[in-house]
C-alpha cells in the first residue's frame, strides 16, 4: 500500500483463476442497455449508480472490496492486488455523508492498470479525476473525506447497486450505468448479445425502409391533388 496503516482489521479473499480477459473485447462491441437485454434485464446495477463524467464504454472483471461506510482502507489493500483492466467494484454501503475515493487513488488506479472505478458511495475531486480519464460511476460527490481504519474486505461476494457481484465477474458500464455479467455466464451472454444486434440492425432497416416508402406515398398524394 501507498499509506502506512495496520490491516489487521481486514480480510482478504481469492481472486478466480479465470479473469474472463477472454471475454472483454467482444463484450466492448455492446452498449450497457443490450447487456442488460441479453441477461433478461436482470443484474443492473440501480440507477443510483451514475457515471459521474461522460466516459465511453468500459469493461473488465470485477476486483471486489466491502468496507464501511465512509472509509476507504480496504480499498488501498484492495489495489495491492489489481491486475491490469480489472474494475474496482465497492460497496461502501451506499454512504452519503463521505467520499471513499478520490484523486490520489484514481493516481494509483492508474499505475495499476485499473480500467474503471464502480462505488456504492460517493466520490471526491471530480474535476481532478477528470482531467487523469479514470472512468468513475458512484452516486454522487463529496468533500469530505474518509477515515483509514477498517473493517473492510477485499475479493470477496459484495453488493453493489442492489446487485451482487463475485470476484472475477464481468462489468460494463458507460453512460447509462452498469451492468453485471456472472462469469459463467460471460460465453452465453455474448452469443445472445450477438443475436439481438442483428435483430435490432434488420428491425432499424425495416423502420427506415417504412418510413422512406410512407414520405414518398405521401409527396405522391400531395402532387395529384394540386
Amino acid at each position: 500500500m501507498f499509506i502506512d496503516a495496520a490491516t489487521t482489521s481486514l480480510t482478504v479473499g481469492h481472486r478466480p483463476t479465470n479473469s474472463g480477459m477472454e471475454f472483454v473485447e467482444g463484450l466492448k462491441q455492446y452498449p450497457t442497455a443490450n447487456v442488460g437485454d441479453a441477461m433478461d434485464r436482470l443484474n443492473l446495477m440501480d440507477t443510483g449508480i451514475a457515471s459521474q463524467w461522460a466516459t465511453g464504454r468500459c469493461v473488465g472483471p470485477a476486483l471486489t472490496v466491502l468496507t464501511r461506510e465512509g472509509d476507504n482502507l480496504a480499498i488501498h489493500r484492495a489495489l495491492d492486488d489489481a491486475e491490469p483492466g480489472d474494475i474496482l467494484v465497492i460497496n461502501a454501503l451506499g454512504g452519503t455523508t463521505r467520499a471513499v475515493f478520490g484523486d490520489l487513488l484514481a493516481e494509483i488506479c492508474l499505475a495499476a492498470g485499473i480500467a474503471g472505478v464502480v462505488i456504492d458511495g460517493l466520490t471526491r475531486d471530480r474535476a481532478a479525476i477528470k482531467e487523469l480519464g479514470l472512468p468513475v460511476w458512484a452516486r454522487g460527490v463529496s468533500p469530505a473525506g474518509p477515515a483509514k481504519y477498517g473493517p473492510g474486505s477485499v475479493s470477496v461476494p459484495v453488493a453493489c447497486g442492489g446487485t451482487v457481484v463475485n470476484p472475477g465477474d464481468l462489468i460494463t458500464a458507460d453512460d447509462d450505468g452498469v451492468a453485471v455479467i456472472p462469469i459463467q455466464r460471460a460465453e452465453s451472454v455474448l452469443r445472445r448479445l450477438a443475436d439481438i444486434d442483428k435483430f435490432e440492425e434488420d428491425l432499424r432497416a425495416k423502420i427506415r425502409n417504412s418510413t422512406t416508402a410512407t414520405a414518398v406515398g405521401a409527396v405522391k398524394h400531395l402532387a395529384s391533388s394540386i
